[in-house]
């Protein structure tokens, strides 16, 4: 049996873009360079940790976003982290960088040295959306002080 390659799904990645644009700029909003929000993911009794929004920069086409989320399981290991870029021209956001790792292409062969997977951009951006679904949903917002 023949295996055939992936092919990237470009129509699912960029609606996927869009989406997570538009859920980025009602979590983001207004905020300008160095500022922070910080929303707290909880139910009635458990508490799963706080997911902050920090804009890394802000220029009139494009703004950069570095997603984080803090919680319980700290002290074991580290949470997710993600730089996201916001491309205003187009109303896109695209997952730039995750676990410090940068640069991901469309496609993958598999298997590869990084175990990335074939569809690894896509499922990316896929995970930042449903997060950010889960802050909208179920987060309660608070800005913090500018970092610097």
């Amino acid at each position: 049996m023949a295996r055939t390659a992936y092919v990237t799904d470009l129509k699912s990645l960029q609606g996927e873009c869009s989406a997570n644009y538009l859920r980025l700029l009602r979590l983001v909003g207004d905020m300008e360079s160095g500022q922070r929000r910080e929303i707290a993911l909880s139910s009635d009794e458990q508490y799963f940790g706080d997911l902050q929004l920090t804009v890394l920069e802000h220029a009139p086409y494009t703004t950069m976003v570095a997603v984080t989320q803090s919680g319980p399981l700290d002290s074991v290991m580290d949470g997710p982290r993600m730089r996201v870029h916001l491309y205003h021209d187009v109303r896109m956001a695209e997952v730039t960088d995750f676990q410090r790792q940068r640069h991901f292409s469309g496609r993958y062969r598999y298997p590869n040295a990084q175990m990335h997977q074939p569809d690894e951009k896509l499922q990316l951006n896929r995970f930042l959306g449903e997060w950010l679904a889960h802050g909208l949903a179920h987060g309660h917002t608070c800005d913090l002080p500018e970092m610097r």
